[in-house]
């Protein structure tokens, strides 16, 4: 059980990628509504009623109502949510880039809270919390037992507050406790550096209100120290998505101006929607338009750059958006795996101030009209995450591996091989997956891919070759995964 807990904590960095959505937050309620089905809502009047005076102990009105409002949203669509007044707080925070904590990247091993790296200038930092730290208690809790959400949830809390961690600390064989103040957390979602001479990479590791202008400041800082830039890698290997209109402006930092970026079709008039390169399409609020400042203070350098976009099966919703955009546009040769497939928008509905419901409201499409939904964007170059292959690639789940997603342009029924070749795919996952905890065991506490970003980032240095007209190793094996439904 601790290895199983301990790869879902690894997975949960980046590979189950469909968690976050490309949305829309809107205030708008509906004012209209179609006949209401009343022998339906007699049948759950009457259920309601039996539950109430049948069940084994009192259920409480709210929360019978609530949970069968957040039944009725989940079963639509992987993507759709009923938010009580916690998880919508929750989700403000994630799209926001603020939240209330200590200010740790974290992911589960061996039942434990595995320090990644703890965020510069946070309450975690200054208190001398390291990468590989392990956390064993949060106050007087032991971890063990814990998933991962419920140990965010018990370090994060109100301003000001004190919180206590027991860490372990493997490489001084000691245990120590340490007690940090809770403050405001401001994640940063770009990383940038130039890798070498004339070349740099920029990450992006989730779309976020504060992405636009990390993205901008981060560019002008690289072109400062590098003004003959001949190439750019943008990394979105892992990218969940995040906010629409953060990456409509980050495709337009690359694109004509007014190009298309994507368009999006539902139901109601306004879901049908074409966004372009232009300020009125993705600036959230009136103010400074860093894509703007980013062009003039960089004269235009990144419209003309030559840029490798890196995805992988993790690279999901708003990232493909960015990553279609520029591929269709031939703006940038795209690099690395299939994506996820999530070729949908959702909407944020509140229903008072402060519960909502996420609502699946449309479909998106690149410029050139294709839906990815399910399929996902097939790079231009297959290329491996490592020299030996795809060690862990085939643990990803993809949107078309999630129950209720979506039909894709193009899904049917699986025919017989079809059936067959999903079935391999389980074997060869869960091979995958004894095969990382074989790893694990043997190397506890490193680092089983290399980090994005490092010198032994193999599609990193592929995708470096390709900007220097050097050869590239593509994949000998990888192929595109299509899009079909067993139904």
């Amino acid at each position: 059980m601790g290895h199983k807990a301990s790869i879902a904590g690894w997975l949960a960095l980046g590979a189950l990628a469909g968690a976050l959505t490309t949305v829309g937050l809107q205030a708008t309620a509906r004012a209209t509504f179609a006949p209401l089905p009343l022998q339906e809502l007699q049948q759950f009047a009457a259920v309601y009623g039996i539950i109430k005076s049948d069940y084994v102990e009192p259920v409480d009105d709210k929360k019978l109502i609530t949970d069968a409002i957040s039944g009725m949203v989940a079963a639509l669509d992987p993507h759709s949510q009923y938010f009580d007044a916690k998880s919508f707080k929750e989700f403000r925070e994630g799209t926001s880039g603020r939240f209330v904590g200590v200010g740790i990247e974290i992911t589960m091993e061996d039942g434990l809270v595995k320090v990644v790296s703890p965020i510069e200038d946070s309450p975690a930092f200054k208190a001398g919390l390291k990468a590989g730290d392990l956390i064993t208690k949060i106050d007087d809790t032991a971890v063990k037992g814990l998933t991962i959400n419920e140990a965010v949830k018990r370090m994060r809390g109100e301003p000001n507050t004190k919180v206590d961690l027991t860490v372990f600390r493997r490489d001084e064989n000691r245990t120590f406790r340490v007690t940090i103040t809770r403050q405001e957390i401001k994640t940063v979602s770009v990383r940038a550096k130039v890798v070498e001479p004339g070349y740099a990479w920029v990450r992006v590791s989730q779309f976020q209100e504060r992405t636009l202008e990390d993205f901008a400041r981060k560019l002008e800082e690289i072109v400062r120290a590098e003004p003959k830039l001949k190439g750019l890698v943008l990394d979105l290997r892992n990218d969940p998505g995040g906010l629409l209109d953060a990456a409509v402006g980050l495709a337009a930092a690359f694109l004509p101006d007014d190009a298309v970026v994507v368009t999006t079709n539902g139901q109601l008039e306004e879901s049908k929607a074409t966004y372009r390169a232009t300020p009125r399409d993705y600036l959230r609020r009136a103010g400074t338009d860093p894509i703007a400042r980013l062009t003039v203070n960089t004269q235009g350098a990144l419209k003309r750059l030559p840029v490798v976009v890196l995805v992988n099966e993790g690279s999901a919703s708003a990232s493909e958006i960015v990553a279609g955009a520029l591929q269709d546009h031939k703006r940038a040769t795209i690099m690395g795996s299939q994506t996820f497939g999530k070729g949908s928008v959702q909407t944020v509905r509140p229903l008072g101030p402060d519960t909502a419901i996420k609502l699946t409201t449309a479909r998106y499409y690149t410029p050139s009209g294709r839906s990815i939904q399910a399929k996902g964007i097939v790079p231009d170059i297959w290329v491996d995450e490592t020299p030996e292959g795809n060690l862990f690639a085939a643990l990803r789940t993809r949107e078309a591996d999630l129950e209720k997603h979506l039909a894709g342009p193009d899904e049917k029924a699986l025919t017989d091989a079809e059936r067959e070749a999903a079935r391999q795919r389980e074997r060869e996952r869960e091979a995958a997956r004894q095969r990382l905890e074989e790893e694990q065991r043997k190397n506890p506490g490193t680092r089983l891919l290399p980090e994005f970003g490092s010198d032994k980032d193999f599609q990193l240095q592929q995708a470096l070759n390709h900007l220097k007209g050097l050869p590239v190793v593509a994949s000998k094996t990888a192929t595109e995964r299509p899009a079909k439904a067993d139904n």
